[in-house]
């Protein structure tokens, strides 16, 4: 479920611009289902195949290359469901082409100027590899423009907080190569959008979002919100997750009787049982907890998830918090 963002900010990107931003947030991210729906939407607004494989490639650059072999896994599935125009491939390289000589000369005219630097004197290595690999090999290719490889490194830099001085300065190169000031703003603000509950769609559930869960932040990875359906009989709540939200390692206690039952109203998500795979869960599905088993559940990391929580009465009922489920067991469960 893609976030909208504010019309002002929207009307500065066309809808393959928008496509190329999001496929470069989502590769950075490792975000495959956004991913597909990316290059599906980049694919109806005159994306080549040939293009998109030039931005997988690109991002290879940024991202590394295991996020880069994912994406071009995933494009390779969705061009088999499309069946986009494949557009013309890049022309081959001039016969006396040399990679470190053109590569510098490529990234004096992307930045507007020789770069220089301590950081460059201090690990002349890496100098190298940028001007004769990413300057010279990846941007002389000339299936992409050099404003529109800006564009997907803007995006992609922008979804790593980490990458903040990188997308600085890229955000002034692609500034050099022709993409405005409100045209960046747009691309950072649509990369680093609020996961805003307000912005499902009115019929994304029958369920209300509620309120945030502040009660029990304490044991989620993320935001969650409880509405509260019912206290009588069997108590049951609408539990939704933000994207990648997910609750603590927990087990229901009971003398007698207790345990949970977990119905899917909307989104994607995940539970798992202590020792066991994960399992995916979507709009329809019931999970019965018995007391006693330790357990997690949430959302999948790219989409919002709700559950009806129901809790089945029993005698000397409490709720035990364990650990935190961590990126990397939260990775290898739902990749």
């Amino acid at each position: 479920m893609m976030t909208a963002i504010t019309t002002a900010a929207a009307a500065e990107l066309t809808v393959k611009e928008a496509a190329i931003v999001d496929i470069g947030a989502a590769v950075a991210r490792g975000e495959q289902t956004r991913l597909a729906e990316a290059f599906k939407t980049g694919f109806e607004a005159g994306l080549t195949l040939n293009e998109a494989k030039e931005l997988v490639g690109q991002l290879y650059a940024y991202c590394g290359f295991p996020r880069a072999l994912n994406a071009a896994a995933a494009l390779m599935k969705t061009a088999e469901e499309v069946k986009p125009e494949e557009g013309p491939t890049y022309t081959p390289f001039k016969r006396d082409y040399d990679a470190l000589r053109d590569g510098t000369a490529n990234q004096t005219k992307l930045c507007g100027g020789p770069v220089k630097g301590a950081l460059f004197d201090f690990h002349p290595q890496l100098d190298e590899y940028l001007k004769a690999h990413l300057f010279g090999d990846i941007f002389e290719r000339d299936t992409l423009d050099w404003r529109t490889r800006e564009l997907v490194t803007i995006a992609a830099l922008a979804a790593r907080p980490e990458t903040e001085p990188q997308l600085k300065a890229h955000i002034q190169v692609g500034k050099v190569n022709g993409i405005t000031d409100a045209q960046a703003a747009a691309i950072v603000q649509r990369v680093q959008r609020p996961n805003d509950p307000s912005d499902l769609p009115a019929d994304w559930s029958p369920i209300p979002v509620g309120e945030p869960n502040t009660a029990y932040a304490k044991f989620f990875i993320g935001r969650s919100y409880l509405h509260k359906l019912t206290l009588d009989q069997v108590p049951a709540f609408g539990v939704t997750f933000e994207p990648g939200c997910r609750n603590n390692w927990h087990v229901h206690h009971a003398k007698t009787g207790g345990g949970q039952i977990l119905i899917v109203t909307a989104g994607e998500g995940y539970y798992q049982e202590w020792g066991k795979p994960a399992r995916r869960l979507v709009k329809g599905d019931t999970v019965n907890i018995p007391a006693g088993v330790k357990h997690w559940h949430g959302a999948a990391p790219d989409c919002w998830f709700q559950h009806i929580a129901l809790e089945i009465p029993g005698t000397e009922q409490s709720n035990e918090w364990l650990e935190p489920v961590d990126d990397a067991s939260y990775a290898e469960a739902t990749r």
